[in-house]
């Protein structure tokens, strides 16, 4: 993506020293080592030693713009249309987002409010339609993931094209090693048995059903809101070989009919579209469907200490990947489940699993950069590059986490599980234990 150079040409040596000014008071002594080059090829360096990573900005709208309130988003929008470049380290770069302007006394930043509005005033073409452009991007977020196609997935995700947290059982594991041990611990944990009746609520490309009718012979259904995922989950179902036992189709949860008809539920990434608001109806609609006893595995994102509204990567991440997104805390979603029937039997943290999930799927994706931009443009890829980087940031640091939570339709008396979870880290040849059934 290459920024049209007529509307900074005009640019006099007055902007560049202007620019200066307001990037030296917005960064001022950065998390890391970095350049910032300016679009007259002069480099400014901040911070001690070798530089983390630079920003390469062509034009000083963006500059304006951060320093008049739009801050860290402003620059993403930048860089999400080539206004910006950012070289090397895009986690160091992201440090940046809570840090402009940190260290400025409010003396301080009225005055780069100035400077930045004289630059403003003198003729900088900084209108170069960021409402539109923002608007635009919002209008697409719903389609951001559902209308991608699957091959530009096929690029970063495992062979499985499983979009969720996987589970590394060591930090060396690929991403295919982690993503098959994840559909294997979910299966574990569900204790499935052949001839099961398994449900699967947002079943993605169909990974899990194949598993688990693969390999411990259930009776598999599964629904997407999505016709590309329907589509590639039903070839790849019958490529398995797996027609007669797994299925899937295009229905919304709320939709599900019947009552007590399935075994085992599970729920893999999804509830965090459901909404705040909508969780009750959601436990209740599952709690419905699974018969007494039956075991349903939830496992998503949830946010901590109630910070999650209050971040810029909750910002950037609303505005351009979920709008509307809501995490809720993992006692409330718990609070939901027993409210609506459930016993809460295991809950499992998978937080640093899913920071190290986002960075193989960032990796990924930038070396597949020039086949990237042929399914999706040059700016799509950059929101989903800073959009997984942002997200893993915030996973190491805490701000969201994510859980398995297991839990049955209760039963009074009745314990579905064995009295230990040794079965669930045992070899696979080893037998499942039945199930602890208290004395009458």
């Amino acid at each position: 993506m290459q920024p049209d150079e007529s509307l900074w040409s005009a640019v006099g040596e007055r902007d560049v020293r202007l620019a200066r000014e307001i990037l030296s008071a917005l960064v001022g002594v950065p998390p890391h080592p970095m350049t910032v080059q300016l679009w007259n090829g002069e480099v400014l360096r901040f911070g001690r030693g070798t530089p983390r990573f630079g920003l390469v900005v062509h034009h000083p709208a963006p500059l304006c713009e951060a320093a008049l309130g739009g801050g860290a988003l402003r620059l993403a929008d930048a860089y999400f249309r080539g206004e910006i470049d950012i070289l090397g380290d895009l986690y160091a770069a992201l440090s940046l987002k809570d840090h402009l302007g940190s260290g400025t006394t409010p003396l301080q930043r009225a005055g780069v409010m100035a400077k930045a509005l004289m630059l403003r005033l003198r003729g900088t073409p900084t209108d170069r339609g960021t409402k539109g452009s923002a608007g635009l991007v919002k209008d697409r977020t719903i389609a951001f993931h559902y209308d991608v196609s699957n091959a530009f997935y096929r690029l970063w995700l495992d062979r499985q094209m499983v979009y969720s947290c996987a589970y590394f059982q060591s930090p060396d594991d690929n991403l295919d090693q982690a993503q098959t041990a994840k559909l294997e611990h979910i299966c574990r944990k569900l204790r499935l048995q052949p001839g099961d009746r398994f449900l699967d609520i947002g079943c993605g490309w169909g990974a899990l059903l194949i598993h688990a009718a693969r390999e411990y012979g259930v009776r598999a259904h599964g629904i997407t809101l999505s016709h590309r995922q329907l589509e590639l989950a039903r070839q790849r179902i019958a490529e398995a070989g797996l027609q007669g036992r797994v299925t899937v189709e295009r229905m919304d949860y709320r939709d599900l009919p019947g009552e007590a008809c399935w075994d085992k539920i599970a729920s893999v990434g999804m509830f965090e579209h459901v909404g705040l608001r909508n969780l009750p109806r959601y436990f209740t609609i599952a709690q419905r469907l699974l018969v007494p006893g039956g075991l349903m595995l939830n496992h998503g994102i949830t946010q901590e200490e109630d910070v999650w509204n209050g971040t810029l990567s909750t910002s950037f991440i609303n505005r351009y990947v979920f709008p509307d997104g809501q995490l809720d805390r993992l006692n409330r979603v718990m609070g939901h489940m027993e409210a609506q029937g459930f016993e809460v039997w295991d809950v499992e943290g998978l937080r640093p699993h899913y920071a190290m999930t986002l960075r193989h799927w960032v990796r990924r994706l930038e070396a597949r950069h020039d086949e990237a931009v042929h399914h999706v443009s040059e700016m799509a890829y950059r929101v989903w590059r800073l959009y997984m980087a942002a997200s893993a940031l915030q996973f190491e640091q805490g701000d969201v986490s994510v859980y398995q939570v297991l839990a049955s339709r209760r039963v009074q008396g009745v314990s579905p599980l064995p009295l230990t979870r040794a079965d669930v880290y045992a070899p696979k040849a080893v037998t499942q234990p039945k199930p602890y059934r208290a004395a009458s």
